[in-house]
């Protein structure tokens, strides 16, 4: 009786110990740092903002190629007002980033191309508004092409209309955001103005949208993007009326339970312009987001936070 006892008083204290360990992919951050024009750091090259619109920022896994899109000119006297998606690259995550460069065919057309999202494998889902042989949901459509070093980028894939089991609709699709989460592998985005996620199926084709009712509101709320474990997303709303388009998060324990009510990142970030397309770097510490002013019509901010626990 006395082993018993003894293995049973050790078991309930082991069960304390472990229910005061953080779970090992939970994060916990500090607050978000008052935001800057992306210009103003780390010496960067002083074009990565132009006098046209630029926005859409989203960090490679690596950290070593910031996407983005803008309307800047492809070259002098360039009659064309589209939205191209340009890269800007540095050689370390210490040093300035280059200037962009326009990424060219077959990943931008003569509609607008926008919304870059690159993923690990040399992957980059990203948004359009082209038809190409009569291929279209209705508006701008998700896209995914992927990098293959002798040959360049290879011809974009449509992921296909909602009638044809895809996760594309009759409306404005945003934001694409990839996860591979231990529940299964999901693209998060914004159609019209509802957030929704697509789970990929044993094809590799991802399904229809299901709405994220907990983030939805009547107003527009667009652009996700879900930091890589899962378990936290930031997007864009104007559910506050008299504040403009602000960024949002919202979190979860486990990527089976829903997610927490959305909160106003608070004006570290947030101002009376329209704060646009969230996206936060591999580790979660860096926040790109677009912002348009009255004297802009947009630029690239960023903010940083520091890890307090996780892995």
């Amino acid at each position: 009786m006395q082993v018993k006892r003894t293995s049973a008083v050790a078991l309930v204290s082991l069960m304390v110990v472990l229910a005061l360990v953080p779970a090992a992919h939970a994060m916990s951050f500090s607050p978000w740092a008052p935001a800057v024009n992306a210009e103003d750091v780390l010496g960067t090259s002083e074009q990565l903002n132009s006098p046209s619109l630029d926005g859409c920022p989203s960090q490679s896994p690596d950290g070593l190629s910031l996407y983005m899109a803008s309307t800047r000119p492809r070259y002098a006297g360039d009659p064309r007002t589209d939205l191209d998606i340009w890269v800007a690259r540095r050689d370390s995550a210490d040093e300035p980033w280059g200037a962009p460069q326009n990424l060219g065919a077959p990943i931008n057309s003569t509609a607008d191309d926008f919304c870059p999202t690159p993923v690990r494998g040399r992957g980059l889902f990203f948004v359009s508004r082209r038809v190409i042989n009569g291929v279209t949901c209705g508006q701008a459509d998700i896209y995914l092409t992927r990098f293959n070093r002798p040959h360049g980028w290879r011809s974009p894939e449509h992921l296909g209309c909602g009638a044809e089991g895809g996760p594309n609709s009759p409306l404005d699709e945003q934001g694409p955001s990839y996860v591979e989460t231990d529940a299964g592998t999901f693209l998060f985005f914004s159609s019209g103005p509802d957030i929704y996620a697509s789970r990929r199926g044993q094809t590799g084709d991802f399904g229809p949208g299901v709405a994220q009712a907990e983030l939805n509101t009547a107003a527009s709320d667009i652009q996700p993007n879900v930091r890589k474990d899962g378990l936290e997303v930031l997007f864009a709303s104007n559910r506050i009326a008299a504040a403009g388009q602000d960024i949002w998060s919202s979190t979860r324990d486990s990527v089976d339970d829903p997610w927490s009510a959305p909160i106003n990142l608070g004006p570290a970030v947030n101002t009376t312009a329209n704060e646009t397309r969230p996206s936060l770097s591999w580790d979660g510490t860096t926040l790109y987001f677009g912002r348009a002013t009255a004297l802009t019509p947009a630029d690239i901010f960023v903010t940083t936070r520091t890890r307090l626990t996780g892995n």
